[in-house]
């Protein structure tokens, strides 16, 4: 296939070597030529000046090298989409989320998502919103999930789905026997709060400040399990996601105070590096995710 002769031509040039690209395509030195010679006559062209030390592109040689970089590009994504209609997608794919997402909704989808998929290796990366940001930019992720707005003017932001935040409470508590609370009552309590830098502290600030309410103490946690425990061991009041206290709700070890006239819905987002080079695994995993 042509395409051979073109790997064989782009490895030569860049290992400079004919033995090395010999090596590294497991084909004999002789073999290597054969290609060569093959293409400079198809050419009818001289492609490479080469001596004992080094192998030189001619100007013929370098068109040649950059329209063969993007013919076998072209021709090994045709191959993976080929491999998808066959459910055949391999790689690594490495996502990264903030703690409400990554501990109580990603490992769902991520469970449907190697069942059908078997062969793409996964790491997840779990931290607070400003982490997984960071670790996105760097390129050490190609998926990030944060809870929360961010201005980052460098980073794909798409909208992924709705979080409800709800006030919890110690089983028990005084306020715990009204239908829903006005916020004047929340004045002078302790809360029991997120690090700085988490999209749920980040949320909880803001409706504290908005809302005007004074805090009597706060205790910052840095995940959203230490907080969920100091709450039902009476420590104090807290924002959190329905996700992270849906069972404490049903048992009754945390109570839900119902704030009246108060919109306590935020956006968990999906970010990934403008600049990013899709994988398969990475389209596929996104696609099953917003499909």
């Amino acid at each position: 296939m042509i395409t051979d002769a073109f790997r064989v031509f782009v490895t030569v040039v860049e290992q400079q070597h004919f033995s090395k690209a010999g090596e590294l395509l497991n084909l004999s030195q002789p073999g290597v030529s054969l290609h060569i010679r093959n293409l400079e006559n198809e050419f009818g062209v001289k492609l490479l000046h080469r001596s004992p030390k080094q192998v030189v592109l001619t100007e013929a040689g370098a068109i040649l090298y950059r329209h063969a970089k993007q013919m076998l590009a072209h021709y090994d994504e045709a191959g993976r989409e080929i491999r998808l209609l066959q459910d055949e997608v391999t790689g690594t794919l490495q996502l990264g989320a903030s703690f409400t997402i990554g501990e109580y909704v990603l490992p769902a989808r991520l469970a449907e998502f190697a069942k059908q998929y078997p062969l793409v290796n996964i790491g997840v990366t779990i931290g607070n919103t400003e982490e997984i940001i960071a670790a996105v930019r760097s390129n050490q992720l190609d998926i990030g999930f944060i809870e929360g707005a961010t201005a980052a003017s460098d980073l794909l932001i798409i909208p992924y789905m709705k979080d409800e935040m709800i006030l919890v409470a110690p089983s028990g508590h005084p306020l715990s026997g009204n239908i829903a609370v006005e916020e004047h009552m929340l004045h002078n309590e302790v809360w029991v709060l997120r690090e700085q830098g988490s999209g749920t502290r980040a949320f909880s600030d803001r409706f504290l400040q908005e809302s005007g309410i004074t805090v009597k103490r706060s205790y910052v946690f840095n995940s959203s399990q230490g907080v969920k425990e100091a709450v039902s061991a009476g420590l104090g009041l807290s924002l959190l996601s329905r996700w992270i206290v849906r069972k404490e709700l049903a048992s009754g070890e945390l109570a839900e105070l119902r704030i009246r006239h108060t919109q306590t819905e935020r956006d968990f987002r999906l970010i990934r590096p403008k600049n990013a080079s899709d994988t398969l695994a990475t389209r596929v995993f996104i696609s099953k995710l917003l499909g």
